[in-house]
């Protein structure tokens, strides 16, 4: 039977009987890529225990009934496991990391805002975000400041009362308090660290360090804003 060019959706033929199946079909698989956020991007086995209309990206060398579909858009329904191969440019936003990612050039990859050259360099504008849980004399960041990239502030938000400490200090290792000093402990306090554009060579996550004693609880959102340059694809 006759299909769309571009996402494959099965047309009606003339005098089809049951057309139910395919109408109902086609609502599917516009569902499984319109439906909402991507739950994962980054698993290699399907979970447990899905709900019906959950959706993920799969993961490389994946197992089990997503075995040989890498990449693929992954849609529970009815009880089992349908796949939608992404075409170039298609957008999907990935929940668990809050991020906007782009299928280009055979590969997921974040979206960054910014402008294109005719050959592919990119000038990007990102920010990214993390909470962190407080403990011990310093907490260190699970995200990072990218290679290559040049960093225009870190922002915090206190979250949950800090307990323990007097205060703390936003930075990095060695600088402690690069992008803020002496902070407020108290919910909801924030600090913009805007610092001089400053370029970054090496993953760098972001250190929260203690002042007057260790941290006993509480909360901190860091935010890292930064400019990429990426290079000609051609």
């Amino acid at each position: 039977m006759a299909t769309t060019p571009n996402l494959g959706i099965t047309l009606l033929a003339q005098s089809q009987s049951q057309k139910e199946l395919t109408v109902n079909e086609a609502f599917t698989k516009l569902d499984a890529i319109y439906g909402g956020g991507i739950i994962d991007k980054d698993l290699t086995a399907p979970p447990v225990s899905p709900s019906a209309g959950d959706r993920y990206i799969v993961g490389a060398s994946a197992t089990g009934a997503w075995a040989g579909k890498d990449d693929s858009i992954a849609y529970y329904f009815n009880g089992g496991w349908r796949f939608i191969t992404p075409g170039e440019g298609l957008f999907q936003w990935v929940i668990d990391e809050n991020l906007l990612y782009v299928y280009q050039s055979g590969t997921w990859g974040q979206f960054v805002e910014g402008v294109v050259s005719p050959n592919g360099a990119t000038t990007g504008l990102s920010v990214i975000e993390e909470e962190l849980t407080l403990s011990g004399s310093f907490k260190v960041s699970t995200i990072t400041i990218p290679n290559r990239a040049i960093v225009l502030g870190v922002s915090t938000r206190t979250t949950q009362a800090i307990t323990g400490a007097s205060s703390y200090d936003c930075g990095v290792s060695g600088e402690s308090n690069k992008f803020g000093g002496s902070l407020s402990i108290a919910l909801n306090s924030t600090n913009s660290g805007v610092i001089g554009p400053t370029a970054y060579y090496t993953p760098t996550p972001v250190r929260i360090t203690a002042n007057g004693s260790n941290f006993t609880g509480g909360k901190v959102r860091i935010a890292i804003h930064y400019i990429t340059c990426g290079v000609p694809q051609s």
